[in-house]
């Protein structure tokens, strides 16, 4: 969310920026047009209010002055513009005020964050530009299958039974694949806790509309969201309860929101924190694409981290955050490349973002494993989450970040492929084996 006040002070840099986004010019300026002459409505609102108030209060003293000198006739017409005026502050004044306001941070809410200056332009995935890599792309001796063919002729991943289940985009994981899932998840965690420092959180995974507006999933992609509590119409149109929460596409979204409408110490921060938890998408977005496998699931499991900072610090705890990030491919060997995203290929929310792409031998190709972002004071002020400065007695909106550290479900699949053997086997990495009681392999079947 922006701060109308900055948006009214630096105009030219607003729009260049959203321009930037990709956002057309004429579109562009025709969204700050609107900005603008709807907060100067609001403000000319505000100061008739406050100019009614005044005459308010100052007729409110001559009543007293007219009945000291026991002039009624003039009391009870002072009395009655009085009764006037309060009721023109309360109606044509203040409801008036509320509802400009309201519909500026509607009109506020719509924009996405504005790219930082070092963030390369571009318009879409093909644009972004390669901050680093590790390792090489391994020298299999075979042709290398890819996760879903492994997996089902592990007999440990079943996509035809999660269809029966739950329809398209799901899977049963089994056996030994799904011991490793769950090894993944448990090495990721003791790794962020023990080595980097992260609080573990187990967040509710259900949260209210005023949440997933805070890390800005809604109003916008709430069609990308699953709600609990929608039932079916007798003509087969979905109504919703008015209760219903959502469920969490990403433990971004209750761990971001723990520090909404609070007032942190600036001695509290940065505060980092890290949760393995399902993740719910509707990916409505995403129709035909990624249709085989467990790329593109509606269910997954993610280790999260999310940072909370004074805006000095942010820009070193994104680097941090990286750090931590890459360090679970490392310790697994799993040769990666870190990309910046583009002006046009950056998350809503987001001021700058890195991906980190694991190298997939069965597709030839890398693909997303984790987005680390830096969103400013965007989402804080969406919470009203802020802090108070050491030295100072004014309080400043929180610096938030979120990385995934990693996709569990995604690194499950980077480990099949990469470390398939030509007999269908899958040799488990040496990092894992402590979570696995010392398992070397995966034998097929086993």
């Amino acid at each position: 969310m922006h701060d109308i006040r900055w948006v009214r002070d630096n105009a030219d840099a607003f729009q260049e920026r959203l321009i930037a986004r990709g956002i057309a010019a004429d579109e562009a300026e025709a969204t700050l047009k609107a900005l603008v002459e709807k907060d100067e409505e609001r403000r000319k609102t505000i100061v008739l209010v406050q100019e009614w108030q005044e005459t308010r209060n100052r007729l409110s003293k001559e009543i007293g002055q007219a009945k000291a000198a026991k002039d009624e006739t003039r009391a009870a017409a002072l009395m009655e513009e009085v009764s006037r005026l309060k009721s023109d502050i309360t109606t044509a004044g203040e409801q008036t005020e509320k509802k400009l306001t309201d519909q500026l941070n509607e009109m506020v809410a719509s924009i996405p964050n504005l790219p930082l200056m070092d963030v390369p332009v571009g318009a879409d995935e093909h644009d972004n530009v390669e901050y680093r890599r590790f390792g090489e792309a391994p020298s299999l001796g075979f042709t290398a299958k890819q996760h879903f063919d492994i997996g089902e002729a592990q007999g440990g991943m079943d996509f035809e039974s999660a269809s029966k289940l739950s329809g398209a985009r799901f899977v049963v994981l089994k056996k030994g694949i799904a011991r490793l899932e769950r090894a993944l998840g448990q090495f990721m965690l003791d790794l962020h806790t023990g080595e980097h420092g992260y609080t573990e959180v187990s967040p509710p995974l259900m949260v209210r509309d005023e949440v997933m507006f805070g890390t800005a999933q809604l109003p916008k992609f709430k069609d990308d969201q699953f709600r609990a509590g929608a039932i079916v119409g007798e003509n087969g149109e979905h109504e919703t309860i008015s209760d219903g929460r959502w469920l969490i596409p990403t433990a971004e979204v209750p761990l971001t929101n723990l520090v909404r409408e609070s007032i942190l110490s600036e001695e509290e921060l940065p505060l980092r924190f890290t949760a393995l938890t399902p993740c719910f998408r509707a990916e409505a977005g995403a129709a035909g694409r990624d249709t085989r496998g467990m790329i593109r699931q509606h269910q997954f499991s993610k280790v999260e981290l999310v940072s909370i900072t004074t805006p000095e610090q942010s820009g070193e705890e994104h680097e941090r955050m990286l750090s931590c990030a890459e360090t679970v491919l490392q310790k697994l060997d799993l040769h990666y490349r870190v990309m910046t995203l583009c002006t046009g290929d950056m998350g809503f929310a987001s001021q700058k973002t890195w991906d980190i792409e694991v190298w997939l031998p069965g597709q030839n190709a890398f693909r997303e494993i984790s987005s680390c972002s830096v969103c400013g004071d965007f989402q804080a002020r969406r919470m009203q989450a802020r802090y108070k400065p050491a030295e100072s007695k004014n309080t400043r909106f929180v610096h938030t970040l979120n990385g995934s550290g990693v996709a569990v479900g995604r690194a499950l699949i980077a480990v099949l492929e990469n470390y398939q053997n030509e007999d269908g086997s899958i040799t488990v990495p040496a990092v894992l084996r402590p979570y696995m009681g010392g398992l070397e392999r995966i034998e097929v079947g086993a």
